[in-house]
This record gives C-alpha cells, structure tokens and sequence, in this order.
C-alpha cells in the first residue's frame, strides 16, 4: 500500500466525522489548540495502527473514545477547569435581529453553563446525545459504560438541568 493510498483511506473514513471529533474534543479541553492537538494525535495515532484500526467494526465510535480519552489526558494534565463559559459555541441564525442573536446567544450561555455544572460523565452523555446526536447504544460504546447506565445519567443530567432552569426563572421563549 502506497502513503497516498493509505492517506485517501484515513482521510475518507475519518473525514466524514472530523468535525464531529473536533467539538466533542473542544467540548472538554475548552481550548481550540488543544483540540486541533488532539485531532492531530488521533490522526497520527490512526496511522500508525492503521491494520488494527482497519478491523476496528465502528470506527467513529473508536475514534470518538479515543478522542475522549485523549482529552480528558490533555485537561488532567494541566489541571484547569474543564470549560470557560466565555469559549462556548453560539448557534448563528441568519434570519435573527441582532438584539435576538445577542438574546438566543445569553439564552445558549446560560444552559451551557448549567450543563457545564453536571458531572462529568453526565455532561459528556448529554453532550453526545443533544448536541452531537449518537444513539443510547453508541454512547455506551464511546465512554465505555453501559446501555442502562447511559439512559440513567441522561434522565440525571436532564432532570437537574431542569431543577436548575426552574430554580434560575429561566422560561422557555418559543
């Protein structure tokens, strides 16, 4: 197998999901360099087990994990708060005011600051499954727990958002 044969490959299958990666990694390092390090280490480290990585039956959960734990190595290691409120991602509507936009944007800070208040492994099940979209089942394979376990800690993480919410008068603007 030629480099460039090998590097379509790597590309073709990891490409589809990079941008997936790339927020999950950025959602618990909370720095952009970080996460473009760890985008780079996870390329690299697919390289360099490519015929493993070729067995590997859900590779986007594989590298999802991967991705997770290399981050979670990157936060460890510097010992800081795992998220900056100030870093969060803002959804752009094209169609809002700006007084909307600035309103939508103080609305999406205040519930990712409640949710960057969950537990761990509770914020990183909410994050795969309301902002990224994975099913129960793959979520269970990328943080390596169980099915039951998942639904119980998304049930957790929701009904404390919610008590929070509540607590803050925050109200739903349909």
């Amino acid at each position: 197998m030629t480099l460039e044969f090998k590097e379509d490959r790597i590309k073709n299958i990891v490409l589809p999901f990079k941008d997936k990666l790339y927020r999950f990694a950025l959602n618990i390092v909370s720095d952009t360099y970080d996460a473009e390090d760890i985008m780079q280490e996870l390329m690299i480290k697919i390289w360099k087990r490519w015929e493993q990585f070729q067995e590997i039956e859900n590779q986007e959960a594989w590298c999802m994990t991967v991705t997770r734990n290399m981050a979670i190595d990157k936060v460890r290691s510097r010992k800081a708060p795992m998220q900056d409120i100030d870093t969060v991602h803002t959804i752009s509507d094209s169609e809002a005011t700006p007084d909307k936009a600035m309103e939508k944007s103080e609305r999406m800070g205040f519930i990712m600051k409640i949710l960057n208040e969950l537990p761990d492994k509770q914020r990183t099940i909410v994050h795969l499954r309301d902002i990224e979209g994975y099913t129960y089942q793959e979520i269970a394979d990328i943080t390596e727990t169980t099915l039951d376990f998942v639904k119980v800690s998304l049930h957790r993480a929701r009904k404390t958002m919610k008590e929070k919410l509540i607590q803050r008068n925050f109200k739903r603007n349909d």
